[in-house]
């Protein structure tokens, strides 16, 4: 296994010459286990890992999710692929004439599954067809955020909570036609009522302190009121999404990425108009808690 690591702050790192079809159907069982455990440490350090030069099938990508911990099924059923559920799947293409998943999912700043309990550790992307020209994903480090955060910002995070809600954030389906975005509001709302968590988490494996808001779905810092709380998330998402914050990764025919939310926001590129998109992701609950108080 091949390992490369970037040099200075840069997060991540990328891993050559491992065939994931091996590990995912456990052809190598004395390597496989000392693998998944060097993986996890490396993720928890570096926060991204890039596989290069994979070529597995939906089966075998949801085996090695299996390997890692228990692959989420996302709540709304009409993100799954149709054989497997735990593969959540953003796709502007049409299987048979038919719309699977959702298109254009994750363009603004987020976390996975901020807006539950239990937010969603790892998370895994694996591109089934590239746009022709845009093919990026960004990436923010938080840790880093949060200790270069300037004193009059960090004011307002330190030992508060965060609002965060996904109702801003629902696409608009078929079966909404007709329908007031008063009452498709609510009714999501109901399947994903607004959680809070601390506005900085520390991760349970590191203890590295994170700054844990997004511009994707944090709505209200705790203890302020509307105005205000409006005011200091606009300084802070100014602050977190200034240029020299953000890595872009540009990616390559069989790449997959697995990132740990704790630590990183996100964000998908834009597809341009007529050129096809289609991802395969899957959420990984490690079986430690989100973060530790």
């Amino acid at each position: 296994m091949e390992v490369v690591v970037p040099q200075s702050e840069q997060i991540g790192f990328e891993i050559f010459d491992v065939d994931l079809t091996s590990i995912a159907e456990r052809r190598e069982s004395g390597i496989a286990p000392q693998f998944l455990a060097s993986i996890k440490q490396l993720i928890y350090r570096h926060k991204l890992i890039v596989f290069r030069k994979q070529k597995i099938t939906p089966d075998q990508y949801v085996e090695f999710a299996k390997q890692l911990g228990t692959p989420q099924i996302y709540f709304q059923d009409n993100y799954h692929h149709p054989d497997y559920p735990e593969i959540f799947v953003s796709a502007n293409v049409l299987v048979d004439d038919k719309k699977i998943g959702v298109s254009g999912t994750g363009r603004y700043w987020h976390t996975d599954c901020a807006f539950q309990p239990e937010p969603l550790p790892l998370t895994m992307l694996y591109p089934q067809v590239l746009p022709r020209s845009i093919r990026e994903t960004y990436y923010i480090d938080m840790h880093r955020v949060y200790k270069n955060l300037p004193p009059d910002l960090r004011q307002y995070v330190e030992g508060q909570a965060a609002l965060h809600e996904a109702k801003w954030r629902y696409k608009v389906q078929e079966w909404d036609i007709d329908r007031a975005m008063i009452d498709i509001l609510n009714d999501f709302e109901k399947q994903a009522p607004p959680v809070t968590h601390p506005a900085v988490i520390v991760h349970p494996v590191t203890q590295q302190r994170s700054l844990y808001i997004s511009q994707g779905f944090t709505t209200k810092i705790a203890g302020l009121n509307y105005e205000d709380s409006k005011a200091v998330l606009d300084k802070l998402f100014a602050f977190i999404e200034r240029d020299e914050h953000i890595h872009t990764h540009i990616w390559q025919e069989g790449d997959i990425l697995l990132w740990d939310n704790r630590s990183l926001l996100h964000k998908a590129s834009s597809v341009p108009k007529g050129e096809p998109s289609v991802s395969y992701r899957i959420g990984i609950y490690d079986g430690l808690p989100f973060y530790v108080v």
